[in-house]
């Protein structure tokens, strides 16, 4: 068979709207850039609370006396099924079918929206407990790290909430399919990150 015939008959590569375009390709570059960044940040925010999560000076309460393991797995359980829905968001673009994406990227939100109503819920039973900001070091690092990783959530809650709007306004196109793209990136990144929160700060301040 010749070459020619071999390429001929050589599957085509499926064809994605948000790399369609130079723009669009070195928007998503652009992103991953700005995850390592983010990736930097996280990580200076782990060291210090790894250093600081037993110094308590025996004023207030330690992470075994605080943490409640059946709450925090359930708040895990919805992050990380809030990344499958965005998942099948994208799924949704690229078969261009719009309902669809705007769907599963709808669900996303309300599953951001939950974890974020149960964290809140979780930092005011801290207080209540004397686990405050300004209580000890402990305390101070334990609400930066955490914290940080909320305020990201809350962001992309926002942030997909207003391409939602655009999608229902202009449809999938090359303009808006790399931003619904680089927001997924940015939401399975912000779980990513919680999985490493769960393990280092409540799995391993239960047992430590």
């Amino acid at each position: 068979m010749s070459d020619h015939n071999q390429l001929s008959m050589a599957p085509e590569m499926p064809h994605h709207t948000e790399t369609s375009t130079l723009e669009g390709k070195n928007k998503i570059l652009g992103f991953w850039f700005f995850l390592g960044a983010e990736t930097v940040l996280f990580a200076c925010l782990f060291g210090t609370y790894l250093a600081l999560r037993h110094s308590t000076m025996n004023n207030g309460p330690t992470s075994e006396e605080l943490f409640s393991l059946p709450m925090v797995a359930i708040a895990t359980l919805i992050l990380l099924t809030s990344s499958l829905t965005s998942v099948l968001g994208i799924l949704g673009m690229h078969r261009e079918n719009l309902k669809s994406m705007l769907f599963w990227f709808g669900v996303t939100v309300l599953l951001g929206l939950a974890f974020l109503g149960l964290e809140i819920y979780e930092f005011i039973e801290y207080v209540h407990e004397g686990h405050t900001f300004t209580r000890n070091a402990f305390g101070s690092s334990f609400y930066t790290l955490v914290g940080t990783h909320g305020s990201h959530v809350l962001f992309g809650v926002i942030w997909i909430t207003t391409l939602i709007y655009q999608g229902r306004k202009k449809g999938i196109t090359k303009e808006t399919a790399p931003k619904f793209y680089v927001a997924s990136l940015y939401w399975h990144f912000i779980d990513v990150v919680w999985v490493f929160i769960f393990t280092v700060v409540y799995l391993l301040g239960m047992i430590s």
